[in-house]
């Protein structure tokens, strides 16, 4: 595509979840043109139904990623099998599986797998196992993934088309309002709810975690990345109770972490991705990982024979001289406190300046009082969902 005069792109398969694409940019300024590739989030290789990330050529920059740039993925001998058997087990205590999971992708990929537990009758105690897709964003995504992806999906979705949908079988319900969501937590029926986000910091997944981390016999299934700060990565990290809709809730559920699953590419597959250019890059600049993480995988590719370091913020860089004009600025680390993200944390401030306004409005006449307690009330019930 050429988007303006001196400035042209191309979009290449970034395997990471449908559609998503690492960016070739060809920047010509008088007589001189750099090409930058900008990664993207770079898929892990061999997930079911897209296919992997496809290798670039040259380049004179790159940008890329480095979300697991420190550590290997340890993928289960079987997605299925090892699902199964924490199905198999939680059912047979009369317990939930809960799975928080990202509404594009993920929770795709997971219906994919439930459909071929349901085929190879993997869940021996269960075989009619209901699973509950608990979040509208995932259902629309869903079924777009269920349309005609021929060039997007790889050879063994293609296949499984041909025997019908992708992701349909029996036992599965879509929710869509939230008094379906929450007639979920009123059925004592065994079930696997996924629900969104998939760090837990929002939306319909925090009430599946209400009534269910309490439980012994339940069993939540983290099947993603948990950032530092998130309620995903504290459950991960052995909290003992954690606070949902202003109560503190105990932590007794079974906490699972199946790694296996993770899209993004790990640290040999960013290597192997970095390492496919011939020339090498003038330069590679590591982004988007924690911030001790970016460091140590620029490491690795300058150990690598890369020319490499972890951009900070605010950095200047001259791309037509290979050189840099201005350092950047270290982040402050993040408050342990603080999760979610830059949009969530904006909501949390304004929750403050909320409380500031509450304050400012001590000794209001009672009609007044009542009037913003009104409103209020009718903002609550919207949201707090």
């Amino acid at each position: 595509v050429d988007l303006c005069e001196g400035v042209r792109i191309r979009f290449v398969d970034a395997g990471h979840l449908l559609g998503s694409a690492s960016v070739e940019l060809w920047l010509t300024e008088g007589d001189v043109t750099r090409k930058i590739v900008f990664s993207g989030d770079l898929g892990n290789v061999d997930q079911p139904i897209i296919r992997d990330p496809q290798y670039i050529g040259e380049a004179d920059y790159v940008v890329m990623e480095s979300t697991y740039g420190d550590r290997l993925h340890e993928p289960p001998e079987s997605y299925t099998g090892a699902l199964a058997e924490i199905i198999d087990e939680t059912f047979s205590k009369g317990g939930n599986v809960i799975i928080p999971s990202f509404a594009v992708g993920r929770t795709q990929e997971l219906l994919y797998f439930m459909r071929e537990m349901k085929d190879e009758g993997l869940v021996k105690t269960h075989p009619d196992f209901q699973v509950c897709v608990d979040s509208p964003l995932a259902n629309e995504a869903t079924r777009i993934f269920s349309s005609n992806l021929h060039g997007y999906l790889d050879e063994a979705a293609i296949e499984a088309l041909k025997g019908g949908a992708l992701f349909q079988f029996p036992g599965l319900t879509l929710t869509e309002s939230s008094e379906e969501s929450k007639a979920l937590n009123m059925d004592k029926a065994s079930k696997v709810i996924i629900s969104a986000s998939g760090m837990c910091d929002a939306g319909r997944i925090r009430h599946h975690l209400k009534h269910n981390l309490w439980r012994r016999e339940c069993a939540i299934v983290f099947v993603g990345y948990q950032a530092e700060g998130s309620l995903g990565r504290a459950l991960l990290e052995g909290a003992k109770s954690v606070k949902l809709f202003g109560e503190e809730i105990a932590v007794n559920a079974r906490i699972v972490n199946f790694k296996g699953l993770s899209s993004h590419a790990d640290r040999d597959h960013l290597l192997a991705w970095a390492r496919h250019y011939a020339p090498k890059p003038r330069h590679t600049f590591v982004v988007h990982g924690e911030a001790s993480v970016t460091e140590i995988f620029a490491q690795h590719l300058r150990d690598a024979g890369l020319a490499a370091h972890a951009a900070e913020y605010e950095e200047v860089y001259d791309l037509a001289n290979d050189r840099m004009l201005a350092a950047g600025v270290p982040l402050p680390p993040k408050p342990v406190s603080a999760g979610g993200s830059p949009a969530y944390r904006k909501l949390e401030s304004a929750g403050q300046d909320l409380l500031d306004a509450i304050r400012h409005n001590k000794g209001g006449t009672n009609k007044d009082l009542a009037e913003f307690e009104k409103e209020l009330l009718a903002l609550i019930q919207k949201w707090d969902r």
